[in-house]
């Protein structure tokens, strides 16, 4: 523990007898507590001499040590130095015997490469000696098992004799060759990966070569193809090859290359040309999608081969193998696949107009129909002959569902099989037909079959089947926007072809709306309104406003009023059913409108007694809660206006000023308070004319 003086101390004194605190055992005796700490200090002192010598001494020692290792390291310094300079002269002799044996082996060399070669001329003279002679005794020669040696002299042989008119060498070399052949052949089959390897190096320098690979690629295919599938066999067996290819040939990548063309060029071209040809021209549809599906497939197996060494450019070599087994094909795709979409296209409507036995009419186009058109739109004329369709819209979402599914069929294939430079172009092709027959040939059709039907305003119980005919069409409508999004977009997006696609959707869309607009605002809302007209005209009596007996009237409202409330409720929720969005506001005020000016007018045709009066304001009250269903606060307030009107029809002569002045009436003109006024059956009373005036 570390030393704390005050702690010796006071250990000191307790241990000191008398030198406790008073009230102890012992008195406290200062002089003995004195005498304690001098010959304490005296102990101290003699101690502290004793260990200062012991000190002194240790520091003697360590001096002494420290010289003795300090010439102990300049000894080995010097030694050090010493063995340095040996190793300097050792360093320096080696150098020079090493540059001596150099020197030496050069001149060997000079000496023994020319001794090499002369000897090995003296051979090559000796065996084109035998062949001059015609008679082959080398061992070299007669023994198969040293035809690796024989072919590396007949290769040597063979550079010297194609100077010299020679056959027999000839003869010899290509005889030896077709042997190095057969002896790969027999170890290819045998599975003798090293043996095929020692033969390929030995051919490498041969000009049968190049056979030795196309033998190697033929016996590879044998048995490859097992299986249904031709492009699955084709991937196993580019796998397989690539994993032994690199083991057997010093080329491996041509190798693989070579036999990758062969496949495409021999096996797969020859499938294509079976599965294409025998429906090219009798079934467009198999063979559009024959050529989808095995062109799909052979990109597939592209994809897949790109993963092995092919060379450089693999990319560029693998599009160039898939052109030469399409391009016949691809040349003329876009003509077959539209000349397919309109046929079919055209079944599929023709086919369901068949099933409604209907048979379609011509509708005009160009400048006559245009002017239909204006003139539809500013006037409520029928123009043509009115058809009765029976309820029939003429519009099937079946149909339309099969023409946006082969578009849509017509759109992938146009994607996978076009050249890019052409995609945009194709795609705007496909989309004028789908235009054509969805847009034109059915959906504009049953707009002008539908504006056809719709009933005059004068009929009685008409059919108004044209929201049918709105709400199929807006629910086509986002169908084919969806298609355009989803389909068409993505091949057109970045080209000019995106405008122009744009704009005639555009421009069909809006030529329907119009139409739409003509059937239900012109037409349906006026046969609507026709409708009530009839309602009230048969239902609504004069005594119903002015019963014989006042005070005997039972009814909260009238029968007209009943049944025009009961065909409204109807009508609304119809349009709810048949639009979307803000269709559905803009066509229901307008509905509200035209519904309100209808009981204005109506109500203007008859004279009020103060039961009546009442009655009247019931019915009201029942058109404005009619009015609610429309959920359009300008319908609403209309109404209420009107309710208030009718309060005119009951209110006492002395408070006719008061309620004019009222908050819903103080804006009105007063001619048409006045007219209200007049309705009365005590008008033309002096009391009444007075107070009003």
């Amino acid at each position: 523990e570390p030393f704390v003086a005050d702690e010796y101390i006071e250990r000191l004194v307790w241990r000191t007898p008398g030198g406790g605190s008073r009230g102890g055992s012992e008195a406290f005796d200062p002089k003995r507590l004195l005498e304690e700490f001098v010959n304490h200090i005296q102990e101290l002192q003699i101690m502290d001499e004793r260990i200062q010598r012991k000190v002194e001494k240790l520091e003697q020692q360590c001096q002494k040590e420290a010289k003795e290792f300090a010439k102990k390291v300049q000894e080995l310094q010097k030694s050090n130095q010493v063995a340095f300079q040996h190793f300097q002269e050792l360093d320096e002799h080696i150098s020079y015997v090493a540059t001596k044996v150099c020197h030496l082996g050069d001149q060997l060399e000079g000496v023994n490469t020319p001794r090499q070669r002369a000897v090995e001329a003296q051979k090559l003279m000796k065996y084109f000696n035998e062949f001059l002679d015609g008679e082959l005794k080398s061992d070299v020669f007669t023994n198969s098992e040293k035809i690796k040696e024989a072919a590396d002299i007949i290769q040597k042989l063979h550079l010297i004799a194609q100077e010299l008119p020679f056959d027999r060498q000839v003869c010899k070399y290509h005889d030896l060759e077709c042997q190095l052949i057969q002896e790969f052949t027999s170890a290819q089959r045998r599975g003798e990966i090293s043996r095929m390897r020692e033969v390929a190096a030995v051919l490498l320098h041969f000009k049968g070569y190049s056979h030795c690979v196309d033998v190697y690629i033929k016996q590879c295919q044998e048995g490859a193809y097992l299986r249904n599938d031709i492009f699955e066999d084709a991937a196993i067996l580019c796998q397989r090859v690539n994993k032994q290819v690199g083991d057997i040939f010093s080329n491996p990548e041509t190798v693989l290359a070579k036999l990758i063309q062969n496949v495409f060029e021999i096996k797969l071209q020859s499938f294509v040309k079976d599965q294409l040809e025998e429906c090219r021209k009798s079934d467009a549809e198999q063979y559009l999608k024959n050529l989808y599906d095995l062109y799909t497939r052979t990109t597939n197996l592209s994809s897949k081969l790109m993963e092995f060494n092919l060379g450089t450019d693999k990319q560029t070599f693998l599009s160039k193998l898939i052109k030469s087994i399409f391009i016949s094909y691809l040349e003329n795709y876009i003509e077959v696949e539209t000349g397919y979409l309109k046929s079919r296209s055209a079944m599929i409507l023709q086919r369901y107009y068949d099933s409604k036995n209907h048979q379609k009419r011509s509708i005009g186009t160009g400048g006559i129909q245009d002017l239909k058109e204006r003139i539809r739109q500013r006037t409520n004329l029928p123009l043509g002959p009115s058809i009765d369709t029976h309820g029939e819209t003429f519009l099937s979402q079946e149909v339309v569902v099969n023409l946006l599914q082969e578009t849509k069929q017509a759109f992938e294939r146009c994607h996978r099989l076009s050249d890019p430079s052409d995609l945009p172009r194709n795609a705007f092709r496909i989309f004028t037909i789908l235009v054509e027959f969805l847009c034109i040939e059915h959906i504009d059709y049953a707009l002008e079959t539908g504006l056809a039907g719709i009933p005059s305003s004068d009929s009685r119980n008409a059919n108004l089947y044209f929201l049918d005919v709105v709400q199929q069409a807006n629910t086509i409508f986002h169908l084919f926007d969806k298609q355009f999004n989803d389909h068409l977009m993505p091949l057109i997006s970045s080209s000019p072809k995106l405008s122009e696609c744009l704009q005639k959707k555009k421009e069909i869309i809006e030529q329907m709306e119009m139409k739409l607009d003509t059937g239900i605002d012109r037409q349906t809302l006026n046969c609507m309104i026709g409708q009530m007209k009839h309602i009230l005209a048969a239902e609504q009596k004069k005594t119903d406003f002015k019963p014989e007996d006042e005070n005997n009237v039972l009814i909260q409202y009238t029968n007209a009023c009943v049944k025009v409330c009961a065909y409204v409720r109807k009508q609304v929720e119809k349009i709810k059913n048949s639009m979307d969005g803000k269709n559905v506001d803009t066509v229901l005020m307008e509905l509200g409108v035209r519904f309100h000016r209808l009981i204005y007018e109506h109500l203007q045709q008859y004279s009020y007694s103060c039961m009546g009066g009442m009655l009247a304001i019931c019915d009201v009250a029942e058109y404005r809660k009619c009015a609610k269903d429309f959920k359009i606060p300008l319908v609403l307030q209309l109404f209420d206006t009107l309710h208030a009107l009718c309060n005119l029809l009951v209110v006492a002569p002395d408070n006719l000023k008061q309620v004019c002045s009222g908050e819903q009436l103080a804006n009105l003109d007063k001619n048409i308070l006045h007219s209200f006024v007049q309705l009365r059956a005590d008008y033309r009373s002096a009391r009444l004319a007075r107070h009003f005036s």
